[in-house]
């Protein structure tokens, strides 16, 4: 691995430091194998891609882990401070939807009640979203400049908000994955995400592997937010096809570093090559793995 993205990525339970330290912990472990794994159209340590190389990712979780992880920060002054803390060292949207998804996983960690859960802890959060949460939210996105952004009639990030994150997010549920983990209280995070780490987890053996696993998961099961954006629903359902037979292609494969990384590899060479960057599905990738973190860090509350 390059000196540049060194972290501990061996999943085992955090169990000493306060709360701030172990949620710092487990952010930058979850962004670090962002790009530590292979993941076709993303930007890895084996792949660049999109004018961007790992180191990037890796400068803006560092720059971004303070903020987040903020044990007095509300769910959009985290977001709003970690994009900023980004745009600083990168000057570029690396992790909008890391940040506007484990801020709220973050928030819940670090203020849950003793004996609380994850998953309910975070139910709490999302429930307590207010208008300046919202407000916050959407300078964030409009610092971010995410491609393909565009304007809606409702809850336009451009203006400002005249309802909740919690409400603005459920309005763009339908057509945005990240707006519809808040909706549902991250049900694909818990769901098949989770399941899709576990069982990558017993066939390699390692977590690199599972968590290409649970990104195909997620690139095979939905187009992805980002590229309908970008390119439009047609190219979208053509990723996400190609995904389902990436997807095959590793179940059938006898040992990672042959077949299945040859599988990953190829799509990631006709996706860069094409300009496509699924990177919603990469964005729930992170998201599953900082669950599984904290939960690992404190798994009864």
């Amino acid at each position: 691995m390059s000196p540049a993205v060194e972290a501990d990525t061996t999943p085992a339970r955090m169990a000493v430091g306060n709360a701030a330290a172990i949620a710092g912990d487990a952010f930058l472990a979850a962004c670090t194998l962002d790009v530590v794994c292979l993941k076709p159209g993303n930007v890895s340590v084996e792949s660049p891609g999109h004018g961007m190389r790992a180191r990037d990712f890796i400068a803006s979780a560092r720059a971004a882990v303070g903020p987040i992880c903020d044990p007095a920060a509300t769910v959009g002054e985290r977001v709003l401070g970690a994009v900023r803390a980004t745009r600083g060292v990168v000057g570029c949207n690396t992790n909008l939807g890391i940040v506007l998804l484990a801020a709220p996983l973050l928030h819940a960690f670090q203020r849950r009640a003793p004996g609380t859960g994850l998953r309910a802890a975070l139910d709490a959060t999302l429930a307590g979203l207010d208008i300046d949460d919202a407000t916050l939210a959407y300078r964030a996105i409009r610092l971010a400049a995410p491609a393909g952004l565009g304007r809606v009639d409702r809850h336009d990030v451009n203006a400002e908000p005249a309802a909740t994150l919690l409400e603005a997010m459920r309005e763009a549920a339908s057509r945005d994955r990240v707006a519809r983990q808040y909706a549902d209280g991250y049900a694909e995070v818990w769901g098949d995400g989770m399941a899709a780490l576990r069982q990558g987890r017993e066939r390699w053996g390692g977590d690199a592997a599972a968590v290409a696993c649970v990104y195909l998961g997620f690139l095979a099961s939905a187009p992805d937010s980002h590229v309908v954006r970008k390119f439009g629903a047609a190219i979208a359902a053509e990723v996400e096809r190609a995904g389902r037979d990436c997807l095959e292609s590793l179940r059938t494969a006898r040992d990672w570093s042959g077949a299945a990384h040859a599988a990953l590899a190829r799509l990631d060479r006709d996706f860069k090559e094409r300009g496509i960057n699924p990177g919603t599905s990469a964005d729930l990738t992170v998201a599953v793995v900082l669950a599984d973190r904290l939960e690992m860090a404190d798994p009864g509350g």
